[in-house]
């Protein structure tokens, strides 16, 4: 059957040579015309989801920003919430790695009763890694003091 389909073709453009180059000019257009409206679709379709995942991504950032801009906030006026668990005037801001360094008993004058690194958290944040460490380091007795003299 295929077979004689190209013989009736061949014999076809044997009969009239312009028949050949009107059939592959007018394959030349189709395609072209599939593939431009292929890409414009396919450019479309990128495009809309392009959008789609930088709102996404933006909305996703200002929640991020919102909740470290509140807990810079929230570490600055940490000592004056209650439940602080010393004096806020024994206390002193560091900021990184840890928020505060606590001298609990200084601020009355009387004798220090203990020395407090204090790290403080809001909404579901986490210890990162450093400050991990440092609480390991504090439960596992390494820590020392070190007197540094300048000649």
């Amino acid at each position: 059957m295929l077979k004689t389909f190209f013989s009736q073709l061949s014999a076809l453009f044997a009969q009239n040579p312009k028949a050949f180059f009107i059939l592959v000019f007018s394959l030349f257009v189709f395609f072209s015309i599939a593939f431009f409206f292929g890409s414009l679709f396919s450019r479309i379709v990128i495009n809309a989801r392009l959008s789609k995942r930088i709102a996404a991504e933006r909305a996703d950032a200002v929640k991020k920003s919102r909740a470290v801009l509140g807990g810079l906030a929230g570490e600055q006026v940490a000592p004056f919430l209650p439940g602080f668990p010393c004096n806020p005037a024994d206390a002193r801001f560091v900021g990184k790695p840890v928020d505060f360094v606590a001298f609990s008993g200084a601020a009355d004058g009387g004798e220090i009763k203990e020395i407090l690194l204090i790290e403080v958290k809001s909404g579901e944040a986490s210890l990162s890694k450093r400050e991990r460490e440092i609480k390991a380091c504090v439960q596992e007795g390494r820590l020392r003091f070190v007197e540094y003299r300048i000649n």
